[in-house]
């Protein structure tokens, strides 16, 4: 596959990564990083420590290219490689369909990749410092179900694990804790309230967004952790509130679900969203989707919108940066073919923004 290229050019490059071009116009301090075209729809976003920009391109739309790589100079081209970009061939090299994207202090892109033909999912590592594949690791039954949705995740060096987000079908939404080390899985909190969508519809600009026929209500699926690897934030996207529980909790199999349910947090209130991220200062950042807003969970669990404008259609993930800034990619979502019975009502061009944070962040979160 040919390089895709975009169509507008990034003034200079700090540390690898782009700085911010002027195009549409957003709120203040919220800052274009990349236009993008038709034929490249963000999906989530990932920092390396040294700036490289990694982007998941969104399922619903159908790409065949699964993740890319934006360069400084404003190009972008298949990450790792057009082999592992693609679909995967005879010898399992490729990728079926990529959301969740995070880069770890390592340098090391994790990529969630949705299960295929077989039914299993994988996590795949490659190591942008060697430009080698670092890990595979693959996710079966029953630790996923047959409707299971991999959506995000969170990467925990510290405690060498990684949870993930399983949308599922809603009312089996559950998380999944992968130990790094072993590469074992273990489902967890399946049925817990925190986990399933409340009864609520995503209403966008007047639109309710749609799963086939049926109003689309969403389990877990924003997921994010703290700086210092304490606690573990998420929530519903069909919800109004955001969960946390403890990583050493997460951790224990030694505890039974019942008492792993009673170890689940409220932290705060939260509009319906795609994605969020923290701060050092435990601001909660959140894509407030029907609103197209970006807002924020304060340490009191206080909700607030801080960035606001028709043009954040559908903000989804975010990724810290390493000059504090937190990257967001926003993709009309609620206009792709999945969410819109068939129909690709979005108008190009997608983008990648950054604000700055409120206080400190880690890179890659």
């Amino acid at each position: 596959m040919k390089t895709h290229w975009l169509s507008l050019t990034f003034l200079a490059a700090l540390i690898g990564i782009a700085t911010p071009i002027n195009a549409q116009t957003f709120p203040s301090d919220l800052e274009v990083v990349a236009e993008l075209p038709q034929g490249n729809p963000p999906g989530n976003i990932a920092v390396t420590p040294d700036g490289q920009l990694i982007m998941s391109q969104h399922q619903f739309y159908g790409t065949d290219i699964k993740v890319v790589k934006i360069l400084p100079d404003g190009a972008i081209q298949p990450f790792p490689n057009e082999a592992w970009a693609s679909s995967p061939n005879s010898d399992g090299i490729g990728l079926n369909n990529v959301l969740g994207i995070r880069a770890d202090s390592d340098g090391i892109v994790w990529m969630l990749d949705n299960p295929g033909t077989g039914g299993t999912g994988r996590l795949v590592g490659w190591d942008t410092r060697a430009d080698i594949l670092h890990r595979v690791i693959y996710l079966a039954a029953p630790v996923i179900p047959e409707d299971t949705f991999l959506n995000d995740f969170a990467v925990d060096l510290y405690n060498d694990a990684i949870y993930i987000a399983d949308t599922a079908g809603g009312s089996n939404s559950a998380l999944i804790v992968v130990d790094l080390e072993t590469g074992y899985a273990r489902r967890v909190l399946e049925g817990h309230p925190s986990m399933q969508p409340e009864d609520i519809l995503i209403v966008i600009d007047g639109q309710t967004a749609m799963l086939g026929d049926a109003e689309a209500r969403i389990g877990v699926n924003p997921i994010t952790i703290d700086p210092d690897n304490e606690w573990v934030y998420y929530g519903a996207m069909s919800g109004r509130s955001l969960y946390r529980i403890r990583t050493s909790d997460l951790l224990d199999s030694i505890l039974s679900p019942a008492q792993l349910s009673a170890r689940v947090e409220r932290f705060g209130d939260k509009p319906i969203s795609d994605g969020i991220t923290i701060d050092a200062g435990n601001n909660v950042y959140v894509t407030d989707i029907t609103k197209n807003a970006i807002g924020v969970v304060d340490p009191n669990g206080t909700y607030r919108i801080i960035y606001q404008d028709e043009s954040l259609s559908w903000t989804d993930g975010f990724a810290f940066g390493p000059d504090n800034h937190i990257y967001v990619t926003v993709n009309q979502l609620q206009r792709s073919p999945a969410l819109n019975q068939g129909s690709d009502l979005s108008q190009p061009p997608y983008y990648l923004l950054r604000f700055p944070s409120l206080d400190a962040g880690v890179v890659g979160r």
